[in-house]
């Protein structure tokens, strides 16, 4: 059985590479969207901005346990900057759509995580400090997305399913 200090650990290990992940998501989606949705470029950018500083504070969190980053740190690289090639490549609509997908499945973990972790001082105080703007970035993609579709529900699905696979995948390896 995993004691709470590792599991704790190991929380802090995946949400640091997914961070990493979503850094890449937004770096690819504004590559592509310089050509497919000039209009959410200062949004990604911001997005991205938070993103590597929500890194950090997870980052911190590591090195002040004197852990290693997480085995799927380049996975979640790697397959966020495709999910971001591809989505950035659809447009505007798909790029919303990507946004709260991936944000709906991070702040359900996030929420759980502040509940199954709430003996951690140091892991919940680093978990709050970016429910507020994942929350945001939830909220501010999907006033973009404004409609309900067969490609939508395929994609969200696709995305949602990949996003729990990766952090499954990251609290086994």
């Amino acid at each position: 059985m995993i004691s709470s200090a590792q599991l704790a650990a190991q929380v802090m290990k995946v949400n640091h590479a997914g961070e990493h992940g979503a850094i890449n998501i937004y770096a690819a989606q504004i590559l592509m969207a310089r050509f497919t949705a000039k209009s959410l470029l200062p949004e990604l950018q911001a997005f991205k901005a938070d993103e590597e500083r929500h890194r950090n504070i997870f980052l911190a969190e590591l090195n002040r346990r004197g852990l290693a980053r997480c085995r799927s740190y380049w996975l979640c690289a790697v397959g966020g900057y495709i999910l971001g090639l591809g989505t950035g490549l659809l447009g505007a609509r798909a790029i919303s759509i990507t946004t709260v997908a991936v944000e709906r499945v991070v702040l359900k973990h996030l929420r759980h995580q502040m509940e199954f972790l709430a003996d951690d001082t140091h892991a919940t105080t680093a978990i709050s400090s970016i429910i507020e703007e994942e929350q945001e970035h939830h909220d501010k993609a999907d006033i973009h997305r404004n409609t309900n579709s067969v490609f939508e529900a395929v994609l969200s699905t696709a995305v949602s399913s990949a996003t729990e696979s990766v952090i499954w995948l990251g609290m086994r390896i």
